[in-house]
């Protein structure tokens, strides 16, 4: 059995139990033609058929190959969907906000979906499935409450590099495979760009710094560019709040997420 084929049978396990021991049934995917989404809706179309409901949310800053890749992958997998634009909401607040700059654009936007996914899930009584993978949470290259927010994800300990072999595993549409990431939060945004690195750069240096958990040192004796490696690092203790539960101040003998830390399936 090859790698891809244990994760997948694996993830899909993982998911029939994660979602039903909760009682619900039902899942909703924010799917945005892109790699991330495509992967956990085909993931998720596995575990729970037509109980999944993929949700096309697009802006006026949406490619038009983002929205036909998104139909295909419905088409190819005959994935249940549908489309809710954010346009008017985005077009008000703009209209409000008119010196808005691309990084509260795109914050605004990311919310504004995940507002819309989980009024959806509430009117489904579905749970929200989170596409995040391991590469955006250790960057923080996220928003928060935004396309961070989810019930379960499955791939957040796979790298994006991993996500596209486990994207070629599982046949996701070639377009979607092939074209490079990117949010799509306003035209010509591109992940990579963002970033000034490639994913597979910054995998294979996250891979040494995080899972072997190597020095700085023995990261760049493995001969890793020093200034990529520093803003990995860098970017994954200053975005480590994002990764965590908001902190409470303690107060009593049993505070939430302190010493009141029952497992999240816990039962009477």
């Amino acid at each position: 059995m090859s790698k891809y084929s244990q994760i997948t049978d694996y993830l899909v396990s993982f998911l029939d139990e994660e979602v039903r021991k909760t009682g619900i049934k039902k899942v909703v995917v924010g799917l945005s033609g892109g790699l991330d989404s495509a992967v956990v809706a085909v993931l998720a179309h596995k575990a729970f058929g037509d109980d999944l409901l993929c949700v096309k949310m697009p802006s006026q800053y949406s490619s038009q190959s983002s929205l036909d890749d998104a139909d295909e992958l419905c088409k190819d997998f005959s994935l249940r969907n549908e489309t809710v634009s954010i346009e008017p909401m985005l077009r008000a607040y703009e209209e409000m906000h008119p010196n808005l700059n691309n990084l509260r654009k795109g914050n605004f936007s990311s919310r504004m979906r995940m507002s819309t996914l989980f009024d959806i899930s509430a009117r489904e009584g579905a749970l929200v499935l989170g596409t995040s993978n391991k590469s955006e949470l250790m960057l923080g290259y996220g928003t928060l409450y935004g396309d961070l927010a989810s019930a379960i994800n499955p791939i957040g300990d796979l790298y994006k590099s991993e996500v596209f072999e486990l994207a070629h595993y599982l046949g996701v549409t070639k377009s979607i495979i092939e074209k490079p990431p990117s949010a799509d939060l306003w035209a010509g945004q591109s992940d990579e760009a963002d970033l000034g690195y490639t994913y597979e750069q910054l995998d294979g240096a996250m891979k040494l710094y995080v899972d072997q958990r190597l020095s700085k040192e023995d990261v760049v004796k493995q001969g890793v560019d020093e200034k990529m490696l520093d803003m990995i690092i860098k970017r994954i203790f200053a975005n480590h709040f994002k990764r965590k539960m908001p902190v409470i101040a303690k107060l009593t003998s049993r505070t939430l997420n302190h010493d009141f830390n029952y497992p999240r399936d816990i039962t009477l």
